[in-house]
C-alpha cells in the first residue's frame, strides 16, 4: 500500500541524508561540536586535530558510506525488478559469495603483505574480492545463458549453487588459516568502513555515479519486465540486452562495494523493499529513492557503530543486520496480516 508520493519521499530523503551526514561528523571516540564541524565544512579555521579527524577520517568514511549504501540499495531495486521478486537481493547473482572467496584467498595466501598497495593504492584483499565477485557473476551468467537467452530462474538456481560452492571454499580456506588470518577473514566478512580513504571514496563515488547515470535509462524496461518477459518483448524491449547490461552493472557496483567495505548485508534487500511499499513499483522513482534511502541507512548505521561500544567500534555490517533483520521481519508479519 502506498503511503507517500514519490517526489515527496525523494525530497524527504534528500533532506535527511545531509542531516545524517552532518550529525555523523560529530560522533565518535572524539566528540566534535556541531559548530566546529560546520566551521570546518565552510572553510573557517578550526583546531588542527579537529581538522585531521574530520577531513582525514570521518568525512571519507561518511562519503564512502553514502556511495556504498546508494549502490547496494539501487542494485537491489534493479535485481528485484529483474527477478520480479520483491525479496530478491544483489547477492543472488553470486557476486558477494565470490568476493568473499577472493578476499579469503588473498588473506590466506598473501600473508603479511595484504595491506600493501596492489592496485591504485588498494590492498590485495580488495583486489582479490573484486576479481572473485566478478568471476562468480560471470559463472552464474554463463550457466544461466543458452542459445535462446538468459533464464532468470536458472540464474537464481546457479547463484544458489555458486554460493554453496563459495561457502565450501571459504570453509576450506578457514581450515588452513592461522588465528590471525581467521580474525581478518571474520572481520572482513562482517563489513567495515573503518578503512575508508579518499582513494576508496573516489573509486566508489565514480562507480556510484556511473550506475546512477545508467540505471534510469532502463527504468521503463524494468517496468515492462514486471509484466513478464514475453510482454516486455511485445512492447519492443530487447530483454536479453537489458538483462546483460543490468547484470554487468550490478556486478560492477556490488563487486566494488564489497571489495572496499566488506560484506554489508540487508541494505540491498530491505531499503528497496521498504521504498517500494511506500511509493509503488515504478522504477523511474524507485531506483533513485532506494539509492537515497540506502545511503542514509548506511550513514546512520556507521555512526552508531562508532559509538555503541566506545572506545572500540562495531563492524558496520553487524549494525545493518541488527537494524534491518527485525524491521524486515515486522514488515513480513504486517504483510501477512494484510493478506
Amino acid at each position: 500500500m502506498r503511503h507517500f508520493s514519490a517526489p515527496s519521499l525523494i525530497w524527504l530523503l534528500a533532506i535527511l541524508l545531509p542531516v545524517a551526514a552532518l550529525v555523523s561528523l560529530t560522533v565518535g571516540t572524539v566528540d566534535i561540536s556541531l559548530s566546529d564541524a560546520l566551521n570546518a565544512m565552510t572553510g573557517s579555521s578550526v583546531n588542527s586535530q579537529i581538522h585531521i579527524i574530520l577531513f582525514d577520517i570521518r568525512l571519507p568514511r561518511i562519503l564512502l558510506a553514502i556511495a556504498v549504501g546508494a549502490v547496494l540499495a539501487s542494485t537491489g531495486a534493479v535485481m528485484q525488478g529483474l527477478f520480479r521478486n520483491p525479496l530478491a537481493d544483489p547477492s543472488l547473482i553470486g557476486v558477494s559469495s565470490g568476493a568473499s572467496v577472493g578476499a579469503s584467498l588473498m588473506i590466506v595466501t598473501a600473508g603479511g603483505v595484504i595491506q600493501s598497495g596492489a592496485l591504485l593504492g588498494l590492498s590485495l584483499v580488495a583486489v582479490g574480492a573484486f576479481v572473485g565477485g566478478f568471476v562468480a557473476t560471470l559463472l552464474v551468467y554463463r550457466l544461466a545463458t543458452s542459445g535462446i537467452g538468459t533464464s532468470v530462474t536458472t540464474m537464481l538456481l546457479a547463484g544458489i549453487a555458486i554460493a554453496a560452492l563459495a561457502g565450501a571454499l571459504n570453509s576450506l580456506l578457514s581450515y588452513f588459516s592461522d588465528n590471525d588470518m581467521l580474525r581478518q577473514i571474520s572481520l572482513w566478512q562482517m563489513g567495515n568502513l573503518s578503512g575508508a580513504s579518499w582513494t576508496k571514496v573516489i573509486i566508489m563515488g565514480s562507480v556510484a555515479l556511473l550506475l546512477m547515470g545508467f540505471f534510469p535509462r532502463d527504468s521503463k524496461a524494468l517496468n515492462a519486465l514486471l509484466l513478464g518477459e514475453s510482454e516486455a518483448r511485445h512492447l519492443g524491449i530487447d530483454v536479453q540486452r537489458v538483462k546483460r547490461r543490468l547484470i554487468v552493472l550490478t556486478a560492477l557496483g556490488v563487486g566494488v562495494s564489497v571489495a572496499l567495505a566488506g560484506l554489508v548485508g540487508f541494505v540491498g534487500l530491505i531499503m528497496p523493499h521498504i521504498v517500494r511499499l511506500a511509493i509503488g513499483p515504478d522504477h523511474r522513482w524507485l531506483v533513485p529513492a532506494a539509492a537515497l534511502a540506502g545511503a542514509t541507512l548506511l550513514v546512520i548505521a556507521d555512526s552508531l557503530a562508532r559509538i555503541v561500544v566506545i572506545p572500540a567500534e562495531l563492524p558496520t555490517g553487524i549494525l545493518t543486520a541488527l537494524l534491518g533483520a527485525p524491521f524486515f521481519v515486522a514488515l513480513l508479519l504486517q504483510q501477512r496480516k494484510d493478506v
